[in-house]
């Protein structure tokens, strides 16, 4: 099967296996797993921020950030499609307290002058208190797209005119930076906190990194532990995410080459609409006009190639390290098979 349904289907591969198996452990509890504070380090450095924290999972990463931010009964103000509101399980309001004021961007990006509308007045008692702007890069529901670096600037300038907090849903920071030439350490200079996955399209099997201000990570320590992800001898898999980034991040390229790849071979199928400015990393988004969505993917399955929905009438498709130009070229064939019989 040529699986396209999401970056995060990839498996370990054997030198990364083996990285795992000869890793140093210890107690991270403790802070005593060599393996994990190096990798902390590292990312640190990296991202220069004064200090990092390994997490299991990205919802993880994200709501410790929140959490270390805010105070039950804030607000965050997001895209109405970030991943933080639509596919964390309702976990700010039900970890944090945190309510959402959601803005209807442009292909995942919101403006400062709209989030400066939504921002509620300080003088306002009755209402939640504005305290967190949340921008993702890259924007999962519209397609991968990049958050423009100048509107990042506008949205800290404001953040500071009004004492707020700025955080970074980076899940797929790695693919923004390589897409825009931008490093991974200036996105992060404009932001509080950042999230970071590297178990999407840098092919490790488990794990994030959030990235702050080391009173924040403190915080972040406090909560991690509260809720179940204190983890111990986890050098095993910090292992991999060490090895993820220093073999993987460069090679992110190829990914978004095969996903250009893909929508220009989908461009030329009768019955697909794709719009190929807004494939700028990895993801896909793809509307059949003769088919419902549902068909598409099943059709396809039945032919060796499994596909996701990404939205209303859309059907979505993400390269990763496991997908080569060859599968995109069946891939291809397999689409106009099943648009064309």
């Amino acid at each position: 099967m040529i699986d396209l349904r999401s970056d995060t289907v990839t498996k370990p591969s054997l030198e990364m296996r083996k990285v795992m198996a000869n890793a140093e452990v210890g107690d991270d509890v403790y802070k005593e797993d060599p393996t994990t504070n190096r990798l902390q380090k590292y990312c640190a450095e990296l991202f220069e921020k004064e200090d990092a924290l390994y997490v299991p999972s990205g919802v993880m990463g994200n709501q410790l950030c929140l959490n270390a931010l805010t105070q039950p009964g804030d607000e965050v103000i997001c895209e109405k499609n970030a991943h933080i509101f639509q596919y964390e399980s309702g976990s700010p309001a039900m970890l944090s307290g945190l309510s959402m004021n959601l803005i209807e961007g442009e292909n995942g990006v919101i403006t400062p002058t709209q989030v400066e509308q939504a921002i509620r007045p300080t003088s306002a008692y009755y209402m939640p208190r504005t305290r967190v702007i949340e921008i993702e890069n890259t924007h999962n529901v519209a397609g991968g797209v990049v958050h423009p670096i100048e509107n990042i600037k506008a949205l800290r300038t404001l953040a500071d005119k009004h004492n707020l907090k700025l955080h970074l849903d980076g899940a797929r920071l790695w693919n923004a930076s390589i897409a825009s030439g931008i490093s991974v350490a200036e996105y992060s200079s404009y932001f509080d906190t950042v999230s970071v996955c590297l178990s999407k399209g840098l092919g490790a099997p488990v794990g994030s990194v959030i990235l702050g201000e080391k009173g924040i990570i403190e915080e972040a320590f406090r909560m991690r532990k509260a809720w179940g992800g204190g983890m111990r001898q986890i050098g095993i898999i910090a292992a991999a995410g060490l090895f993820a980034i220093e073999n993987n991040f460069n090679r992110l390229e190829k990914d978004h080459e095969n996903a250009k790849m893909l929508a220009n071979g989908l461009s030329q199928i009768e019955g697909v609409e794709v719009d190929l400015s807004l494939v700028q990393t990895n993801i896909l988004m793809f509307k059949p006009t003769k088919m419902d969505v549902e068909s598409v993917i099943a059709k396809s399955k039945e032919k060796g190639l499994l596909l996701g929905a990404g939205g209303l009438g859309v059907v979505r498709a993400v390269t990763h390290l496991d997908i080569s130009s060859d599968d995109i070229n069946k891939a291809i064939q397999i689409l106009s098979e099943v648009f064309n019989g």
